[in-house]
C-alpha cells in the first residue's frame, strides 16, 4: 500500500563538481539552499578517503555506525533531496568499494565524509504538488523522519 504519492517533474538539471575534502551531504545542502532547491534526486560518483555509513537497526530504531578511512570508489551514491524543519535535507545511500574491490555500502551519514574527488547530478524536482508537501517529520511507528 502506497501512503504517499505525488507527482514531479524534472525542472532544472544541475552538474557539479565537489572539492576536495568537502563533505558530500553538507555541501548538496548547502548547494540547496543557495539555489532554493527544495526538492529533487541526486547522483554521486567519485572518491573519497574517509566516511562513514550506516544501517538503521529496526528493533531499536537506532542508526549503527561503520566508519571507513582509506582510499574509497563512489560505486553508487543516489538519494533525495526534502525538507526538515524547513530545510534542504539530503537523504543518500552510498555503495563503496576499497582497494581490495570489497564493497560496502549503507546510508552515507553526515559530516563524516572526506571527499577526494567527486562529481554530482541533481535533478530539481517541480509539481503540481508544492515542495514543502515532501516535509520530513518524525513517524512514531518507524522511529525515522520520514515524508
Amino acid at each position: 500500500m502506497v501512503k504517499l504519492s505525488m507527482a514531479f517533474k524534472a525542472q532544472n538539471v544541475h552538474m557539479g563538481r565537489l572539492e576536495k575534502g568537502a563533505d558530500i551531504i553538507q555541501s548538496l545542502e548547502r548547494f540547496c539552499r543557495d539555489k532554493g532547491i527544495q526538492a529533487g534526486w541526486v547522483n554521486v560518483i567519485g572518491a573519497l578517503d574517509r566516511g562513514t555509513i550506516s544501517y538503521y537497526h529496526q528493533q531499536e530504531k537506532v542508526y549503527r555506525h561503520h566508519p571507513l578511512n582509506g582510499d574509497y570508489e563512489i560505486v553508487s551514491c543516489t538519494g533525495n533531496i526534502s525538507l526538515k524543519d524547513g530545510q534542504p535535507f539530503a537523504h543518500l545511500h552510498i555503495v563503496l568499494s576499497d582497494t581490495s574491490y570489497q564493497t560496502w555500502g549503507g546510508h552515507l551519514w553526515p559530516g563524516t565524509v572526506s571527499v577526494f574527488a567527486a562529481e554530482f547530478v541533481l535533478f530539481e524536482l517541480a509539481g503540481e504538488t508544492p515542495a514543502e508537501t515532501l516535509n520530513r517529520c518524525p513517524d512514531v511507528e518507524t522511529g525515522l523522519a520520514l515524508w
